[in-house]
């Protein structure tokens, strides 16, 4: 009757130490005792890639043979496959079986490794560098000169690039990124500000009709302010006194006060103050969340809007924000104004407007030239006696729109007599 046996798996060997199984590319190996084996390990033991390599050499009295575990020259399968070894104890009869690894012996001549990288080095070389190379070692010599000029020319334009670059870094450290963010805004806003502005239907019979109502809050966005435009038609004298005293935009109380019963025209005149309040506000934001308008009971509809029409998406620490820039205030700015127009029978006050808004009055000046609007003046009193710092800037529109010379607001030099 055979004897039994009982087999035992190892499990995995301390550091990556496995049972190693030698194969060589160009025969088979007789005699081991005439081989001397010698494994190396990685020493990067941070990376899990590097840190499970092994290279074994095997050397003899006249080749030296280099096989790899991973990488160039080493068996496919020691990523695929998993090799075992078993080792049979004839006394107790009992097999350890451990893991293995398959090592491809391949034959390393010296100098090789020199060969295959020249070989590599002048693969890489372009047509270019070549040719420059046959004339230095045998061209004229002025191909010499031409290709000595043609090199210094790189070179300049090299340093050149490299003296942009760090001086574009000097000035992105001093100033910051965000304060040029701004000025890059600003020119824009300055250069381009037709972009910003409300639909103009400058062709339109009636003024009414040049910035269209609809163009501005929408039959859907009209309705959704029925609720907050009812609480604005609902506050006492002693609110609005408060609202006064607590900065609110001067150019809603002004209207607001204005606003007497209950009629259709009030109810349309509060709807558009409260959201005339909700742009004027947002003006004042450097960034804003989706929680803007919630504590006013601000419509989700209206809510969107603003964020889509009003606001710029930036990347920044990993997450989305919107912010408003000086662009967005002067988009703010044209269309706060053409609503003011449609609650004042074509008139708007900027003087008013512009501090609600926190703009310079030039700023806004410039917006309401771009509209095509007539620009007057009128004393604060109504007796015409108030001082010149107090005169407002009004702003109506009348039709055809008015077309600005941009070089007609520039100072003339004064004759000499």
């Amino acid at each position: 009757m055979a004897e039994s046996s009982v087999w035992k798996y190892c499990g995995e060997e301390k550091d990556g130490d496995n049972a190693v199984l030698v194969q060589f590319s160009n025969g088979n190996l007789k005699n081991t005792e005439q081989v001397d084996f010698t494994l190396y390990k990685s020493s990067d033991s941070s990376n899990p890639r590097k840190r499970n390599r092994r290279i074994l050499v095997a050397e003899t009295d006249r080749l030296c043979y280099v096989g790899n575990n991973l990488g160039t020259g080493s068996f496919k399968c020691n990523t695929l496959c998993k090799y075992y070894v078993g080792v049979l104890d004839k006394t107790t009869r009992q097999m350890e079986v451990h893991d293995a690894q398959i090592f491809n012996m391949q034959p390393h001549f010296p100098g090789e490794a020199t060969a295959e990288k020249e070989t590599l080095e002048s693969s890489s070389k372009s047509y270019r560098d070549k040719v420059d190379s046959l004339i230095e070692a045998f061209g004229t010599n002025k191909q010499k000169r031409a290709l000595n000029a043609r090199r210094l020319n790189q070179v300049g334009s090299d340093t050149l690039q490299r003296a942009v670059a760090r001086a574009a870094n000097t000035i992105i450290d001093q100033k910051g990124l965000e304060v040029l963010e701004q000025d890059v805004a600003e020119t824009e806003a300055q250069t381009d500000n037709l972009l910003y502005l409300p639909p103009c239907h400058a062709d339109a019979d009636q003024p009414q009709d040049v910035y269209l109502f609809d163009d501005l809050i929408s039959p859907i966005e009209y309705e959704a302010l029925e609720a907050p435009g009812r609480k604005l038609l609902e506050l006492s004298p002693e609110d609005r006194e408060k609202m006064a005293t607590d900065g609110s935009p001067l150019s809603v109380i002004r209207l607001l006060n204005t606003l007497s019963g209950d009629d259709e025209s009030c109810d349309r005149k509060a709807r558009c103050l409260w959201y005339l309040t909700q742009l004027l506000k947002l003006a004042h934001q450097r960034s804003i969340t989706r929680k803007f308008g919630q504590d006013d009971g601000c419509p989700r509809i209206i809510q969107n809007k603003l964020m889509k029409n009003f606001t710029v998406e930036t990347f920044n620490n990993g997450r989305i924000q919107n912010m408003v820039p000086t662009s967005m205030r002067i988009k703010l700015a044209a269309y706060s104004l053409a609503l003011l127009l449609h609650l004042g029978d074509q008139t708007a006050d900027l003087t008013l407007l512009h501090r609600d808004l926190g703009i310079t009055e030039n700023k806004m000046l410039e917006v309401a030239k771009a509209m095509g609007l007539k620009l007057s003046k009128r004393p604060l009193a109504e007796d015409g006696a108030a001082a010149p710092e107090d005169e407002h800037r009004l702003a109506m529109l009348e039709l055809p729109l008015i077309k600005y010379d941009q070089f007609a607001q520039r100072r003339k030099r004064k004759k000499m007599k």
